[in-house]
């Protein structure tokens, strides 16, 4: 079947949610086939944490125990060449699928964040930030022959470049959050009831060690992101009411942040039990 078929017949499909919410949907399937079935231009903000190929026999420490790199087939790498065309589809969703005033969020480590961002920029989409997370809790590094991997890298970027910037950025809210200075691009988020703001000499640094866990309460995902990141994020980018979609929706803490903030969330995941895990927990926030 031609190409020009096969989109034929998947524009055909009817858009049938595998869960619904007064203020989600949840989809089952491939996250490229069914944006593409979107309306153009319906989002307002895009937040992917992509696979980061990472799944090919290695090993990581984990409860100060050796653990194995396996969090599933869809983290196995298919070579540079075949992980970088896959990224460049599902970019060219995202790009579609984004309003001209709207943003996306990527998230990733060395193994596939430049990947991402050297595929956007032969795309046309415009980097706004290359924010730096840092997670205190990192795994030790077992080789020995590396400096310890503490950090992942969240490349901010709108759809297309424009004469004027269109995008939505609350600038005063993350000001006073930063304790009156401009926030920068490397973070450390607050972890609820433990908060420690020290001076950095321009702000403040906050800190997040894991997801909590309550939010693992109905279950957990391999390479699940802690709400705060998630709440920072849409609080710096959207308003209220905003339409949020993640096409890598794992355990739903993306919906579960949206939600909490009042806005609009769609998820896309292949795994039927993770969309029952975030059903779950996004009906508790609904509640």
């Amino acid at each position: 079947m031609s190409a020009e078929a096969t989109a034929l017949k998947i524009a055909e499909r009817p858009l049938v949610p595998y869960a619904k919410g007064e203020a989600y949907r949840l989809y089952q399937g491939d996250s490229v086939e069914l944006m593409n079935q979107f309306p153009e231009q319906q989002f307002d903000l895009i937040f992917a944490d992509p696979p980061y190929f990472l799944s090919n026999g290695g090993f990581t420490c984990k409860s100060g125990k050796r653990a194995s790199v396996q969090k599933g087939a869809w983290d196995v790498s298919r070579g540079v060449e075949e992980d970088h065309a896959f990224t460049v589809e599902w970019l060219k969703a995202c790009q579609r699928a984004l309003k001209p005033t709207g943003t996306l969020w990527v998230s990733g480590t060395q193994h596939v964040i430049f990947n991402v961002g050297f595929a956007m920029q032969k795309l046309g989409f415009k980097l706004l930030n290359t924010v730096t997370w840092y997670k205190p809790n990192a795994s030790p590094n077992l080789s020995c022959r590396y400096f310890t991997h503490s950090t992942e890298l969240l490349i901010w970027a709108s759809p297309r470049p424009a004469k004027t910037l269109q995008h939505t950025f609350n600038y005063a809210r993350m000001k006073a959050e930063n304790g009156g200075k401009q926030m920068r691009d490397v973070w450390n988020l607050p972890r609820t009831g433990e908060e420690e703001l020290t001076a950095d000499g321009e702000g403040r640094m906050w800190t997040q060690i894991a997801p909590r866990r309550e939010e693992k309460a109905f279950g957990s995902h391999p390479t699940q992101k802690p709400v705060a990141l998630l709440e920072r994020i849409i609080e710096a980018s959207t308003d209220k009411d905003a339409a949020i979609l993640d096409p890598f929706n794992g355990s739903g803490t993306t919906g579960v942040a949206a939600l909490k903030l009042g806005r609009r969330y769609t998820g896309i995941d292949l795994d039927s039990k993770y969309l029952e895990l975030t059903k779950k927990r996004l009906d508790a926030v609904s509640r």
